[in-house]
């Protein structure tokens, strides 16, 4: 099998970080990168699902944003003052 090279760019810190566990695992990025082709190859798309945020979600990010970096300690506290 014929071998391509080629030239990406990522950001510094994730790719230091991804091989560093990639190496835990016995894979070089070359080799991961190769397993992640095939698994598109293989899934004919990404191997994980990617969505758009639907009309409901984008009205969340809304109100979301209407709160002026408001913070919350849980979900439960969140959901509570959107309730009101």
């Amino acid at each position: 099998m014929s071998k391509t090279q080629t030239t990406i760019r990522v950001e510094s810190e994730s790719y230091v970080q991804a091989k560093e566990i990639l190496a835990r695992l016995g894979l070089n990025y070359s080799q991961a990168i190769n397993v992640f082709n095939n698994m598109i190859v293989l899934n004919k798309g990404l191997p994980f699902e990617l969505k758009l945020p639907n009309d409901k979600t984008l009205q969340a990010f809304k109100e979301l944003e209407k709160r002026d970096g408001k913070t919350f300690e849980n979900v439960d506290e969140l959901f509570n003052d959107l309730d009101n």
